[in-house]
């Protein structure tokens, strides 16, 4: 089988061996063992500081260039790569028996437009946003919602999605993902004695609200409470939250740790007693689910 995956994540070549961010990586390398040839159409620009992990399986990698709308520049540049996106997409979806589409993003917009051409073979979607249908998301982000849910649009396909919501298409399917297992979940007795333990763990960036989960733990610590906070993530906040965690003198009770390993991740959590995750907005929260495994108070909006 000719299996193919559409994805705005970006794949990187190094020593002849494909990495990628690394939960999405482990999702990959779970089909590998299923599936026979691979494909993925992807971006191969990427963040430096992500924790990577190969891909395995040996996918046959299709570069994209990257779709960036964050200036005027940027946009009038995106409008002539599309056209180059568009025709790499279409070859490789016209020859591949399952078509696996990773939305919401850029390059899911685009393979959902193509999809419609190729209403017989078999497809799925992973809807990695929120799929609420009365949430406030971008106008890109309803349009994928509505093409991948019509079910004239897009035929022979399964969408999987965060959640039941009422009145969907029969070709919508609820579901949740984790990175750990239920053999994972441990009952553990936290200390609450010698102070309180707080982590963040997400995205640096707007959405995720970093900064209100530092000020969070800066106020309690102004009322004279034990307190710290362990930040775990990248994204482009990064540089700014270190000012102000150093400008305020915060660096003795709270950290920007970064990405880190799945096995040191679960260590902090064992360690921590609250996991903060004040976003806007969320399909999933995986991480309150995985840190509720063992034992951390979630506070969430």
């Amino acid at each position: 089988m000719k299996f193919l995956v559409i994805s705005s994540a970006p794949i990187l070549l190094k020593q002849n061996r494909y990495f990628a961010y690394a939960p999405y990586a482990r999702e990959l390398n779970l089909w590998s063992k299923y599936i026979g040839e691979f494909s993925i159409v992807a971006p191969t620009v990427y963040h430096k500081k992500l924790i990577l992990e190969e891909v395995q399986g040996e996918p046959v990698l299709v570069s994209v260039p990257p779709i960036v709308l964050d200036s005027l520049f940027n946009i009038v540049v995106s409008i002539f790569k599309i056209p180059i996106i568009l025709f790499r997409l279409f070859n490789q979806m016209a020859v591949a028996d399952h078509i696996h589409l990773r939305c919401p993003g850029n390059m899911g917009l685009l393979g959902c437009f193509l999809q419609i051409f190729f209403p017989s073979t078999p497809k799925t979607v992973k809807y990695a946003g929120n799929w609420d249908p009365y949430s406030k998301q971008p106008w890109s982000y309803k349009l994928q919602k509505w093409i991948i849910s019509n079910t004239f649009l897009s035929r022979n396909i399964k969408v999987l999605v965060y959640g039941a919501w009422p009145n969907q298409t029969k070709n919508i399917l609820p579901f949740f993902t984790a990175s750990f297992s239920e053999n994972d979940i441990e009952s553990i007795r936290k200390d609450f004695s010698n102070g309180f333990k707080f982590l963040f763990v997400g995205s640096l960036v707007e959405g995720k609200q970093p900064l209100y989960a530092i000020r969070l733990v800066e106020e309690l610590k102004n009322y004279g409470i034990d307190v710290s906070l362990k930040i775990f993530g990248e994204g482009l906040l990064e540089a700014d939250l270190e000012y102000y965690i150093e400008s305020n003198n915060l660096s003795d009770f709270i950290q920007i740790c970064g990405g880190v390993s799945l096995k040191k991740l679960k260590s902090e959590y064992k360690k921590s007693h609250f996991s903060v995750l004040p976003s806007k907005s969320e399909g999933w929260p995986k991480a309150v689910a995985e840190a509720m495994f063992f034992g951390c108070i979630p506070i969430a909006t």
